[in-house]
C-alpha cells in the first residue's frame, strides 16, 4: 500500500501550517491535519489546525483538542487524517519522536494518516524568492508500520499542493506578516476568546 498513496493539500491549509511556524521561529510548532478520502481515494487535506507551540507531546492537551477538532469537523464529512510538525531547530531535519508518536495515535484511526514535516531550510529560503517548491517534507507508514519519507523514487506515495500559486500567496501573507493573526490551541487555552479554527485568518 506504500507506493500508491495520494494526498492533496489545500492552499489554505497548507499557508496556515507554514504561518504556524513562521510565528514561533524560535520553538517546536506541531497541529492536526483534516480531509476526507476523495475521488480516486486520493487523501484530500482541507485545513489545518494549528495545536502548539510550547506543549508538544503534552497528550492531556492534544487529547482535548482532538475531540474538540472531530466534534467540529465530524459534521461536515471530515476527519482528522495527519499531523504536522516543525522542529525546534533550524538545523533538525529529522522526524522525531514526539512526532511519530502522535503520527501513530491517528494511523490507529485513519490507517493512510500522513505525517508532515516543515523545512526549515526551505522555508528560509521562500522570502527570498529562492524557492516555489511546497517547504515541506511527508511521511507515511510502510508495511513494516514505519514511518518512512515519501515521494522519493522508491514509492512511499505523493504530496501535491491543490493550487499551485499558493507559494506565490504564502509570500504576500509573509511580507504583510499575516503570520502574527495566527492562533494555536495553546493560544486558546491561554485566552479562550483566542479562536483556534482561525476563522478570520484569510478574509
Amino acid at each position: 500500500m506504500g507506493g500508491e498513496l495520494k494526498y492533496e493539500i489545500g492552499q489554505n491549509a497548507y499557508i496556515k501550517l507554514v504561518l504556524h511556524a513562521l510565528k514561533h521561529k524560535t520553538s517546536s510548532v506541531n497541529g492536526i491535519l483534516i480531509g476526507r478520502i476523495g475521488k480516486d481515494d486520493v487523501i484530500e487535506i482541507s485545513d489545518s489546525i494549528p495545536l502548539s507551540h510550547s506543549q508538544i507531546g503534552l497528550l492531556p492537551a492534544l487529547e482535548l483538542a482532538l475531540i474538540q477538532i472531530e466534534e467540529h469537523y465530524g459534521s461536515q464529512g471530515m476527519s482528522v487524517v495527519g499531523y504536522y510538525h516543525g522542529n525546534e531547530r533550524y538545523d533538525d531535519v529529522e522526524l522525531g519522536n514526539v512526532a511519530k508518536r502522535i503520527g501513530d495515535q491517528i494511523h490507529k484511526y485513519f490507517p493512510q494518516a500522513v505525517v508532515i514535516l516543515l523545512d526549515n531550510k526551505k522555508l528560509e529560503a521562500l522570502p527570498k524568492g529562492k524557492g516555489l517548491s511546497p517547504v515541506v517534507e511527508f511521511y507515511t507508514k510502510d508495511a513494516s508500520k514505519t514511518w518512512r519519507q515519501g515521494g522519493g523514487s522508491d514509492g512511499g506515495g505523493r504530496l501535491t499542493i491543490r493550487e499551485p500559486s499558493s507559494n506565490i500567496v504564502l509570500l504576500d501573507y509573509i511580507s504583510s506578516e499575516k503570520w502574527q493573526k495566527v492562533v494555536d490551541f495553546d493560544d486558546h487555552l491561554d485566552d479562550i476568546s483566542k479562536d483556534w479554527l482561525n476563522p478570520g485568518l484569510f478574509k
